[in-house]
Protein backbone atom coordinates (compact mmCIF):
# COMPACT_ATOMS: atom_id res chain seq x y z
CA UNK A 1 0.00 0.00 0.00
CA UNK A 2 1.56 3.45 -0.99
CA UNK A 3 1.85 6.57 1.46
CA UNK A 4 -1.38 9.27 1.19
CA UNK A 5 0.24 12.42 -0.99
CA UNK A 6 -0.49 14.49 2.52
CA UNK A 7 1.51 11.71 4.51
CA UNK A 8 4.35 12.06 2.09
CA UNK A 9 4.32 15.58 2.16
CA UNK A 10 4.28 15.59 6.18
CA UNK A 11 7.79 13.50 5.75
CA UNK A 12 9.17 15.39 3.39
CA UNK A 13 8.75 18.84 5.67
CA UNK A 14 10.16 16.72 8.63
CA UNK A 15 13.53 15.65 6.25
CA UNK A 16 14.55 18.91 4.92
CA UNK A 17 15.22 20.36 8.20
CA UNK A 18 16.95 17.38 9.71
CA UNK A 19 18.97 17.93 6.83
CA UNK A 20 20.13 21.04 7.50
CA UNK A 21 20.85 19.77 11.14
CA UNK A 22 22.50 16.96 10.37
CA UNK A 23 24.81 19.25 7.50
CA UNK A 24 25.14 22.06 10.74
CA UNK A 25 26.32 19.34 12.88
CA UNK A 26 28.44 17.44 10.55
CA UNK A 27 30.24 20.80 9.48
CA UNK A 28 30.98 22.17 13.20
CA UNK A 29 32.30 18.59 14.26
CA UNK A 30 34.44 18.46 11.02
CA UNK A 31 35.75 22.00 12.04
CA UNK A 32 35.96 21.08 15.53
CA UNK A 33 38.34 17.87 14.92
CA UNK A 34 40.52 19.13 12.44
CA UNK A 35 41.12 21.86 14.80
CA UNK A 36 42.14 19.36 17.68
CA UNK A 37 44.55 17.54 15.18
CA UNK A 38 46.37 20.70 14.00
CA UNK A 39 46.24 21.74 17.43
CA UNK A 40 48.28 18.55 18.57
CA UNK A 41 51.25 19.37 16.56
CA UNK A 42 51.03 23.08 17.21
CA UNK A 43 55.06 24.00 18.38
CA UNK A 44 56.42 21.63 16.12
CA UNK A 45 58.82 22.15 12.97
CA UNK A 46 57.30 19.43 10.72
CA UNK A 47 59.47 19.26 7.42
CA UNK A 48 60.02 16.74 4.84
CA UNK A 49 62.99 15.10 2.75
CA UNK A 50 63.94 12.07 0.67
CA UNK A 51 67.21 9.69 1.60
CA UNK A 52 67.55 8.66 -1.87
CA UNK A 53 64.66 7.35 -2.93
CA UNK A 54 63.00 7.39 0.93
CA UNK A 55 60.04 9.76 1.86
CA UNK A 56 61.00 10.86 5.32
CA UNK A 57 59.24 13.38 7.43
CA UNK A 58 60.72 15.04 10.50
CA UNK A 59 59.31 16.17 13.47
CA UNK A 60 61.26 18.67 15.84
CA UNK A 61 60.31 20.06 18.84
CA UNK A 62 59.56 23.68 19.54
CA UNK A 63 62.71 23.74 22.28
CA UNK A 64 66.01 24.37 21.19
CA UNK A 65 69.43 22.82 21.87
CA UNK A 66 70.39 19.41 20.87
CA UNK A 67 68.09 16.11 21.50
CA UNK A 68 68.40 13.02 21.05
CA UNK A 69 66.43 11.20 17.79
CA UNK A 70 64.02 8.33 17.55
CA UNK A 71 63.82 6.85 13.98
CA UNK A 72 59.94 5.64 13.45
CA UNK A 73 59.12 2.12 11.14
CA UNK A 74 55.99 0.92 10.02
CA UNK A 75 54.79 -2.30 9.52
CA UNK A 76 53.37 -4.57 6.34
CA UNK A 77 51.34 -2.79 4.02
CA UNK A 78 51.60 0.52 6.59
CA UNK A 79 53.39 3.20 5.62
CA UNK A 80 54.53 6.96 7.89
CA UNK A 81 51.37 8.15 8.74
CA UNK A 82 50.07 5.27 10.16
CA UNK A 83 53.07 6.18 12.94
CA UNK A 84 52.40 10.37 13.29
CA UNK A 85 50.84 9.40 17.09
CA UNK A 86 54.40 8.12 17.96
CA UNK A 87 56.05 11.17 16.06
CA UNK A 88 53.73 13.59 17.48
CA UNK A 89 53.85 12.66 21.04
CA UNK A 90 57.97 12.35 21.04
CA UNK A 91 58.24 15.61 19.49
CA UNK A 92 56.44 17.28 21.92
CA UNK A 93 58.83 16.02 24.67
CA UNK A 94 62.21 17.32 23.36
CA UNK A 95 62.78 14.48 20.82
CA UNK A 96 63.26 14.63 17.64
CA UNK A 97 61.39 12.32 15.57
CA UNK A 98 61.90 10.83 12.12
CA UNK A 99 58.74 8.19 9.95
CA UNK A 100 59.88 7.23 6.70
CA UNK A 101 58.02 5.09 3.71
CA UNK A 102 59.75 1.56 3.61
CA UNK A 103 61.17 0.33 0.00
CA UNK A 104 57.48 -0.61 -1.79
CA UNK A 105 55.25 0.96 0.39
CA UNK A 106 53.14 4.15 1.01
CA UNK A 107 55.02 6.98 -1.45
CA UNK A 108 58.45 5.09 -1.97
CA UNK A 109 58.54 4.82 -5.67
CA UNK A 110 61.15 1.47 -5.11
CA UNK A 111 59.56 -1.75 -5.00
CA UNK A 112 60.53 -4.54 -2.92
CA UNK A 113 62.35 -7.48 -4.53
CA UNK A 114 61.71 -11.35 -3.44
CA UNK A 115 59.57 -13.39 -1.92
CA UNK A 116 57.82 -11.76 1.39
CA UNK A 117 57.02 -15.66 2.62
CA UNK A 118 61.02 -16.08 2.36
CA UNK A 119 62.05 -12.54 3.46
CA UNK A 120 65.52 -13.26 3.74
CA UNK A 121 66.69 -11.03 1.20
CA UNK A 122 64.11 -8.23 1.71
CA UNK A 123 64.57 -7.96 5.71
CA UNK A 124 68.21 -7.46 4.50
CA UNK A 125 66.92 -4.87 1.93
CA UNK A 126 65.01 -3.06 5.10
CA UNK A 127 67.51 -2.97 7.54
CA UNK A 128 69.91 -1.51 5.32
CA UNK A 129 67.23 0.67 4.24
CA UNK A 130 66.48 1.80 7.78
CA UNK A 131 70.18 2.67 8.44
CA UNK A 132 70.39 5.14 5.45
CA UNK A 133 67.56 6.89 7.39
CA UNK A 134 68.88 6.63 10.64
CA UNK A 135 72.44 8.08 9.22
CA UNK A 136 70.68 11.20 7.94
CA UNK A 137 68.51 11.57 11.24
CA UNK A 138 71.68 11.80 13.32
CA UNK A 139 72.85 14.36 11.20
CA UNK A 140 69.93 16.79 11.43
CA UNK A 141 70.50 20.24 13.12
CA UNK A 142 68.79 19.93 16.77
CA UNK A 143 69.98 16.08 17.45
CA UNK A 144 73.00 14.84 20.01
CA UNK A 145 74.21 12.43 18.19
CA UNK A 146 71.84 9.74 20.86
CA UNK A 147 69.30 7.04 18.71
CA UNK A 148 66.77 5.07 19.43
CA UNK A 149 64.19 3.35 17.45
CA UNK A 150 60.82 2.25 17.00
CA UNK A 151 59.34 -0.41 14.80
CA UNK A 152 55.67 -1.69 14.32
CA UNK A 153 54.68 -5.30 12.91
CA UNK A 154 57.05 -6.62 10.37
CA UNK A 155 59.05 -3.31 11.22
CA UNK A 156 59.56 -4.34 14.92
CA UNK A 157 62.12 -7.52 13.54
CA UNK A 158 63.71 -4.89 11.56
CA UNK A 159 64.35 -2.13 14.90
CA UNK A 160 65.11 -5.23 16.31
CA UNK A 161 68.30 -6.63 13.61
CA UNK A 162 69.33 -2.88 13.17
CA UNK A 163 69.73 -1.93 16.98
CA UNK A 164 71.88 -5.19 17.27
CA UNK A 165 74.29 -4.81 14.41
CA UNK A 166 74.70 -1.26 15.72
CA UNK A 167 75.50 -1.25 19.61
CA UNK A 168 75.16 2.71 19.67
CA UNK A 169 71.65 2.53 19.82
CA UNK A 170 70.65 3.45 23.06
CA UNK A 171 66.87 1.83 23.23
CA UNK A 172 64.87 0.02 20.74
CA UNK A 173 60.69 -0.60 20.85
CA UNK A 174 58.90 -2.79 19.38
CA UNK A 175 55.38 -2.75 18.87
CA UNK A 176 53.46 -6.01 18.03
CA UNK A 177 56.71 -7.93 17.81
CA UNK A 178 57.92 -10.09 15.50
CA UNK A 179 61.76 -11.19 16.28
CA UNK A 180 63.03 -14.39 16.60
CA UNK A 181 66.74 -12.99 16.70
CA UNK A 182 66.90 -11.02 19.93
CA UNK A 183 68.73 -12.49 22.59
CA UNK A 184 69.18 -11.48 26.27
CA UNK A 185 71.49 -8.87 26.04
CA UNK A 186 70.40 -7.17 22.60
CA UNK A 187 69.41 -5.23 21.42
CA UNK A 188 69.83 -2.77 24.12
CA UNK A 189 67.24 -1.64 26.50
CA UNK A 190 64.42 -3.42 24.45
CA UNK A 191 60.35 -2.45 25.53
CA UNK A 192 58.14 -4.75 23.45
CA UNK A 193 54.38 -3.13 23.33
CA UNK A 194 52.02 -5.28 22.47
CA UNK A 195 48.06 -5.32 21.70
CA UNK A 196 46.13 -6.90 24.67
CA UNK A 197 43.64 -7.75 22.06
CA UNK A 198 46.18 -9.10 19.38
CA UNK A 199 46.64 -12.94 18.64
CA UNK A 200 48.25 -14.78 21.94
CA UNK A 201 51.22 -15.67 19.43
CA UNK A 202 52.49 -12.22 19.59
CA UNK A 203 52.05 -11.56 23.55
CA UNK A 204 53.77 -15.32 24.00
CA UNK A 205 56.58 -13.67 21.75
CA UNK A 206 56.87 -10.70 23.85
CA UNK A 207 56.80 -13.05 26.95
CA UNK A 208 60.20 -15.34 25.21
CA UNK A 209 61.73 -12.26 24.40
CA UNK A 210 61.83 -10.60 27.88
CA UNK A 211 62.38 -14.14 29.67
CA UNK A 212 65.59 -14.63 27.69
CA UNK A 213 67.25 -11.91 30.08
CA UNK A 214 65.02 -12.92 33.27
CA UNK A 215 65.75 -16.71 33.03
CA UNK A 216 61.76 -16.99 33.19
CA UNK A 217 58.85 -15.83 35.19
CA UNK A 218 58.63 -12.45 33.12
CA UNK A 219 54.65 -10.94 33.44
CA UNK A 220 53.53 -7.92 31.61
CA UNK A 221 54.23 -4.23 33.11
CA UNK A 222 56.97 -5.23 34.83
CA UNK A 223 60.47 -3.88 33.98
CA UNK A 224 63.61 -5.94 34.19
CA UNK A 225 67.67 -5.22 33.93
CA UNK A 226 69.01 -2.06 34.44
CA UNK A 227 69.62 1.37 31.75
CA UNK A 228 72.37 1.76 32.15
CA UNK A 229 74.22 -1.01 31.15
CA UNK A 230 71.60 -2.00 28.68
CA UNK A 231 69.76 -5.22 29.47
CA UNK A 232 66.72 -3.08 30.67
CA UNK A 233 63.59 -5.30 29.09
CA UNK A 234 59.74 -4.73 29.55
CA UNK A 235 56.94 -5.86 27.93
CA UNK A 236 53.61 -4.17 28.17
CA UNK A 237 49.71 -4.62 27.39
CA UNK A 238 48.05 -1.74 25.51
CA UNK A 239 44.42 -2.80 27.03
CA UNK A 240 41.46 -2.72 24.71
CA UNK A 241 43.26 -2.76 21.33
CA UNK A 242 44.35 -4.73 18.50
CA UNK A 243 47.17 -4.78 15.99
CA UNK A 244 46.31 -1.20 14.56
CA UNK A 245 44.92 0.19 17.21
CA UNK A 246 48.14 -0.47 19.26
CA UNK A 247 49.26 2.62 17.33
CA UNK A 248 46.54 4.28 18.48
CA UNK A 249 46.30 3.91 22.43
CA UNK A 250 47.31 5.99 25.02
CA UNK A 251 49.27 3.09 26.88
CA UNK A 252 51.27 3.02 24.11
CA UNK A 253 52.33 6.62 23.92
CA UNK A 254 52.71 6.40 27.81
CA UNK A 255 54.81 3.44 27.87
CA UNK A 256 56.84 4.24 25.06
CA UNK A 257 57.86 8.09 25.96
CA UNK A 258 58.42 6.50 29.80
CA UNK A 259 60.73 4.19 28.36
CA UNK A 260 62.62 6.54 26.16
CA UNK A 261 63.00 9.02 28.87
CA UNK A 262 64.33 6.34 31.34
CA UNK A 263 66.85 5.14 28.94
CA UNK A 264 68.00 8.99 27.53
CA UNK A 265 67.71 10.52 31.17
CA UNK A 266 65.49 12.87 29.10
CA UNK A 267 62.34 14.76 30.97
CA UNK A 268 59.86 15.60 28.60
CA UNK A 269 56.70 17.90 29.08
CA UNK A 270 54.22 14.68 29.43
CA UNK A 271 52.40 15.71 25.92
CA UNK A 272 50.31 12.20 24.77
CA UNK A 273 48.79 11.88 21.07
CA UNK A 274 44.88 11.57 21.85
CA UNK A 275 43.78 11.11 17.81
CA UNK A 276 41.37 8.49 18.27
CA UNK A 277 38.43 10.76 19.33
CA UNK A 278 38.79 13.28 16.82
CA UNK A 279 39.74 10.96 13.77
CA UNK A 280 36.23 9.85 14.68
CA UNK A 281 34.37 12.80 14.74
CA UNK A 282 35.94 14.14 11.52
CA UNK A 283 35.29 10.79 9.48
CA UNK A 284 32.17 10.49 11.38
CA UNK A 285 31.12 14.26 10.31
CA UNK A 286 32.56 13.59 6.91
CA UNK A 287 30.36 10.33 6.12
CA UNK A 288 26.88 12.24 7.84
CA UNK A 289 27.36 15.32 5.50
CA UNK A 290 26.85 13.00 2.61
CA UNK A 291 23.50 12.45 3.95
CA UNK A 292 22.30 15.99 3.17
CA UNK A 293 24.66 16.23 0.35
CA UNK A 294 23.15 13.50 -1.33
CA UNK A 295 19.99 15.43 -2.00
CA UNK A 296 21.27 17.43 -4.61
CA UNK A 297 22.30 14.51 -7.01
CA UNK A 298 19.91 13.85 -10.29
CA UNK A 299 16.90 11.52 -10.54
CA UNK A 300 18.45 8.76 -12.42
CA UNK A 301 15.12 6.79 -12.33
CA UNK A 302 11.28 6.86 -12.28
CA UNK A 303 11.00 4.19 -9.38
CA UNK A 304 13.47 3.14 -7.04
CA UNK A 305 15.68 0.24 -9.47
CA UNK A 306 16.90 -3.27 -8.08
CA UNK A 307 16.09 -6.81 -7.51
CA UNK A 308 13.52 -6.95 -5.27
CA UNK A 309 14.54 -10.60 -4.47
CA UNK A 310 13.20 -12.66 -1.98
CA UNK A 311 14.70 -14.38 0.78
CA UNK A 312 15.11 -17.84 -1.55
CA UNK A 313 16.69 -16.44 -4.23
CA UNK A 314 18.19 -13.58 -1.97
CA UNK A 315 20.00 -16.31 -0.01
CA UNK A 316 21.49 -18.11 -3.18
CA UNK A 317 22.70 -15.11 -4.59
CA UNK A 318 24.75 -13.98 -1.25
CA UNK A 319 25.58 -17.30 -0.47
CA UNK A 320 26.60 -19.54 -3.44
CA UNK A 321 29.43 -16.54 -4.53
CA UNK A 322 31.27 -16.74 -1.44
CA UNK A 323 31.14 -20.44 -1.21
CA UNK A 324 31.93 -21.05 -4.79
CA UNK A 325 34.94 -17.68 -5.39
CA UNK A 326 37.52 -19.21 -3.10
CA UNK A 327 37.47 -22.50 -4.48
CA UNK A 328 37.48 -21.75 -8.15
CA UNK A 329 40.78 -19.17 -7.16
CA UNK A 330 42.26 -22.25 -4.73
CA UNK A 331 44.34 -23.47 -7.26
CA UNK A 332 44.61 -20.27 -9.82
CA UNK A 333 48.07 -18.44 -10.14
CA UNK A 334 46.59 -15.05 -9.08
CA UNK A 335 50.43 -13.27 -8.89
CA UNK A 336 49.87 -10.81 -12.40
CA UNK A 337 49.91 -7.53 -11.00
CA UNK A 338 53.13 -5.37 -8.76
CA UNK A 339 51.23 -5.02 -6.06
CA UNK A 340 51.14 -7.52 -3.11
CA UNK A 341 47.78 -9.76 -2.47
CA UNK A 342 46.08 -6.90 -4.68
CA UNK A 343 45.93 -9.00 -7.56
CA UNK A 344 44.44 -11.79 -5.36
CA UNK A 345 41.78 -9.78 -4.11
CA UNK A 346 41.28 -7.97 -8.38
CA UNK A 347 40.09 -11.41 -9.24
CA UNK A 348 38.25 -12.13 -6.03
CA UNK A 349 36.00 -9.16 -6.43
CA UNK A 350 35.64 -9.94 -9.92
CA UNK A 351 34.73 -13.67 -9.99
CA UNK A 352 32.26 -13.14 -6.84
CA UNK A 353 30.48 -9.98 -8.82
CA UNK A 354 30.92 -12.53 -12.40
CA UNK A 355 28.99 -15.27 -9.72
CA UNK A 356 26.54 -12.99 -9.00
CA UNK A 357 25.85 -11.66 -12.10
CA UNK A 358 24.85 -15.38 -13.26
CA UNK A 359 22.71 -15.91 -10.57
CA UNK A 360 21.17 -12.59 -11.24
CA UNK A 361 20.64 -13.48 -14.50
CA UNK A 362 19.92 -17.32 -15.10
CA UNK A 363 19.01 -18.02 -11.01
CA UNK A 364 14.89 -18.02 -11.98
CA UNK A 365 14.67 -20.75 -14.61
CA UNK A 366 16.58 -18.75 -17.18
CA UNK A 367 14.57 -15.75 -16.52
CA UNK A 368 15.97 -12.78 -14.90
CA UNK A 369 15.16 -12.48 -11.37
CA UNK A 370 11.98 -10.44 -11.00
CA UNK A 371 11.17 -9.41 -14.80
CA UNK A 372 13.98 -7.47 -15.00
CA UNK A 373 17.28 -7.44 -16.96
CA UNK A 374 20.63 -6.88 -14.51
CA UNK A 375 21.10 -3.47 -15.58
CA UNK A 376 19.33 -1.53 -18.14
CA UNK A 377 15.47 -2.32 -18.65
CA UNK A 378 14.59 -2.55 -22.16
CA UNK A 379 11.89 0.35 -22.51
CA UNK A 380 12.63 3.57 -23.91
CA UNK A 381 12.12 4.88 -20.55
CA UNK A 382 13.61 3.72 -17.66
CA UNK A 383 11.05 2.38 -15.06
CA UNK A 384 11.05 -1.17 -12.80
CA UNK A 385 9.06 -4.07 -14.61
CA UNK A 386 5.30 -3.62 -13.92
CA UNK A 387 5.59 -0.63 -12.00
CA UNK A 388 1.77 0.34 -11.12
CA UNK A 389 0.89 3.47 -12.47
CA UNK A 390 3.58 4.46 -14.48
CA UNK A 391 2.92 5.04 -18.59
CA UNK A 392 5.05 5.70 -21.17
CA UNK A 393 4.93 9.34 -21.87
CA UNK A 394 3.91 10.55 -18.53
CA UNK A 395 5.36 13.68 -17.59
CA UNK A 396 8.29 14.57 -15.77
CA UNK A 397 9.45 10.51 -17.16
CA UNK A 398 13.28 10.18 -17.50
CA UNK A 399 14.58 8.97 -20.98
CA UNK A 400 16.97 5.95 -20.97
CA UNK A 401 19.62 9.13 -22.03
CA UNK A 402 18.76 11.05 -19.57
CA UNK A 403 18.94 8.48 -17.04
CA UNK A 404 22.52 7.40 -18.29
CA UNK A 405 23.57 11.15 -18.12
CA UNK A 406 22.49 11.42 -14.58
CA UNK A 407 23.78 8.43 -13.62
CA UNK A 408 27.06 9.79 -15.01
CA UNK A 409 27.00 12.55 -13.03
CA UNK A 410 25.61 11.32 -9.49
CA UNK A 411 28.51 8.70 -9.82
CA UNK A 412 31.45 10.98 -10.71
CA UNK A 413 29.72 13.35 -7.43
CA UNK A 414 29.81 10.23 -4.79
CA UNK A 415 33.15 9.28 -5.70
CA UNK A 416 34.97 12.95 -6.29
CA UNK A 417 33.64 13.46 -2.38
CA UNK A 418 34.50 9.37 -1.50
CA UNK A 419 37.97 10.25 -2.83
CA UNK A 420 38.77 13.90 -1.96
CA UNK A 421 36.90 14.86 0.81
CA UNK A 422 37.27 11.48 2.57
CA UNK A 423 40.79 11.09 1.01
CA UNK A 424 42.38 13.83 1.44
CA UNK A 425 41.99 13.22 5.67
CA UNK A 426 42.93 9.88 5.29
CA UNK A 427 46.01 11.06 3.70
CA UNK A 428 46.99 13.14 6.15
CA UNK A 429 46.16 11.41 9.63
CA UNK A 430 46.13 8.09 8.60
CA UNK A 431 47.77 6.43 5.61
CA UNK A 432 49.28 7.03 2.55
CA UNK A 433 46.11 7.75 -0.11
CA UNK A 434 47.55 9.66 -2.53
CA UNK A 435 49.12 7.45 -5.27
CA UNK A 436 52.42 8.18 -6.77
CA UNK A 437 53.13 8.01 -10.13
CA UNK A 438 53.70 4.00 -10.20
CA UNK A 439 50.66 2.88 -8.73
CA UNK A 440 48.19 5.14 -10.96
CA UNK A 441 48.33 2.37 -13.55
CA UNK A 442 47.25 -0.20 -10.28
CA UNK A 443 44.37 1.75 -9.88
CA UNK A 444 42.67 1.28 -12.92
CA UNK A 445 43.59 -2.59 -13.08
CA UNK A 446 42.04 -3.23 -9.67
CA UNK A 447 39.03 -1.51 -10.74
CA UNK A 448 38.43 -3.86 -13.35
CA UNK A 449 37.52 -6.42 -10.10
CA UNK A 450 35.66 -3.93 -7.73
CA UNK A 451 33.65 -2.36 -10.63
CA UNK A 452 31.79 -5.86 -11.04
CA UNK A 453 31.44 -6.78 -7.68
CA UNK A 454 29.88 -3.22 -6.46
CA UNK A 455 27.52 -3.32 -9.76
CA UNK A 456 26.17 -6.32 -8.85
CA UNK A 457 26.32 -6.08 -4.88
CA UNK A 458 24.42 -3.20 -5.10
CA UNK A 459 21.57 -4.36 -7.63
CA UNK A 460 21.51 -6.99 -5.43
CA UNK A 461 20.47 -5.35 -2.10
CA UNK A 462 18.21 -2.44 -3.90
CA UNK A 463 15.17 -2.17 -4.82
CA UNK A 464 12.56 -3.19 -2.83
CA UNK A 465 14.92 -5.76 -0.60
CA UNK A 466 14.85 -7.55 2.48
CA UNK A 467 15.93 -5.82 5.59
CA UNK A 468 19.46 -6.72 6.54
CA UNK A 469 20.37 -8.05 3.15
CA UNK A 470 23.09 -5.21 2.46
CA UNK A 471 24.68 -6.58 5.91
CA UNK A 472 24.39 -10.08 4.72
CA UNK A 473 25.83 -9.88 1.82
CA UNK A 474 29.12 -8.38 2.74
CA UNK A 475 29.35 -10.67 5.74
CA UNK A 476 29.46 -13.25 3.17
CA UNK A 477 32.17 -11.35 1.48
CA UNK A 478 34.22 -11.74 4.22
CA UNK A 479 33.59 -14.92 5.29
CA UNK A 480 34.82 -15.79 1.60
CA UNK A 481 37.85 -13.88 2.17
CA UNK A 482 38.04 -16.40 5.67
CA UNK A 483 37.43 -19.55 3.50
CA UNK A 484 39.61 -18.12 0.84
CA UNK A 485 42.63 -17.89 3.26
CA UNK A 486 42.31 -20.68 5.27
CA UNK A 487 42.83 -22.76 2.00
CA UNK A 488 46.22 -20.95 1.02
CA UNK A 489 47.41 -19.56 4.33
CA UNK A 490 50.81 -19.57 3.33
CA UNK A 491 50.31 -17.13 0.79
CA UNK A 492 46.88 -14.65 1.67
CA UNK A 493 47.75 -14.87 5.47
CA UNK A 494 48.24 -11.02 5.22
CA UNK A 495 44.52 -10.81 4.55
CA UNK A 496 43.48 -11.65 8.23
CA UNK A 497 45.22 -8.09 8.80
CA UNK A 498 42.62 -5.56 6.33
CA UNK A 499 39.38 -7.19 7.15
CA UNK A 500 38.90 -5.23 9.92
CA UNK A 501 39.89 -2.27 7.47
CA UNK A 502 37.91 -3.92 5.03
CA UNK A 503 34.64 -4.08 7.57
CA UNK A 504 34.85 -0.33 7.97
CA UNK A 505 35.42 0.63 3.81
CA UNK A 506 31.98 -1.29 3.93
CA UNK A 507 30.61 0.23 6.60
CA UNK A 508 31.26 4.26 5.82
CA UNK A 509 30.60 3.42 1.83
CA UNK A 510 27.89 1.68 2.32
CA UNK A 511 26.15 3.76 4.44
CA UNK A 512 27.01 6.74 1.38
CA UNK A 513 25.93 4.27 -1.81
CA UNK A 514 22.36 3.89 0.41
CA UNK A 515 21.74 7.44 0.53
CA UNK A 516 22.87 7.98 -3.01
CA UNK A 517 20.37 5.22 -3.49
CA UNK A 518 17.62 6.90 -1.98
CA UNK A 519 18.34 10.03 -3.87
CA UNK A 520 18.63 8.65 -7.34
CA UNK A 521 16.52 5.70 -7.35
CA UNK A 522 19.87 4.10 -8.85
CA UNK A 523 22.18 1.48 -7.78
CA UNK A 524 24.71 2.41 -10.18
CA UNK A 525 26.66 5.77 -9.12
CA UNK A 526 26.90 4.11 -5.12
CA UNK A 527 28.17 1.06 -7.36
CA UNK A 528 30.26 2.96 -9.39
CA UNK A 529 31.84 5.30 -6.97
CA UNK A 530 32.41 2.14 -4.09
CA UNK A 531 33.89 0.19 -6.83
CA UNK A 532 36.66 3.56 -7.56
CA UNK A 533 37.09 4.31 -4.17
CA UNK A 534 37.75 0.17 -3.03
CA UNK A 535 39.98 0.34 -6.46
CA UNK A 536 42.06 3.20 -5.52
CA UNK A 537 42.21 2.07 -1.65
CA UNK A 538 43.91 -0.83 -2.56
CA UNK A 539 45.98 0.01 -4.83
CA UNK A 540 47.95 3.08 -3.01
CA UNK A 541 47.87 0.85 0.26
CA UNK A 542 49.63 -2.79 -0.37
CA UNK A 543 53.01 -2.67 -0.85
CA UNK A 544 54.83 -3.03 -4.58
CA UNK A 545 56.98 -6.38 -4.77
CA UNK A 546 58.93 -7.79 -8.11
CA UNK A 547 58.73 -11.59 -7.56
Amino acid sequence: MHDRPSERGVMRRLVTPARWLVAVAALIGIAVALWQLQHAESGLRITTATVGETPVTVYRPQAEGPAPVVVIAHGFAGSQQLMQPFAVTLAQNGYVAVTFDFTGHGRNPVPMKGDVNEPTRITGVLVDELGRVADYAKTLPGTDGRLAVLGHSMASDIVVRYAMAHPEVTATVAVSVFSPVATASSPRNLLVIVGALEPNMLINEGLRIVNLATGGGAVAGQSYGDFADGSARRLSLSSGVEHIGVLYSRDSMAESLQWLNQAFGHQGSGFLDRRPPWLALLFGGLIALAWPLSRLLPKAAEAPMGANLRWKPLLAAAILPALLTPLILWKMPTDFLIILLGDYLTLHFLVYGVLTALILRFGNRGKPLAGQTLLWPGQSRLRLAGQAGWKPGAPNSITAQASLTYVAIAALAVGAYNIIAIGLPLDRYVFSFHPIAPRIHLILAVACGTVPYFITAEWLTRGDARRGAYALTKFCFLASLAIAVALNLYKLFFLIIIVPAILLLFLAFGLISHWSYKATNHPLPGALANAAVFAWAIAVTFPMVIR
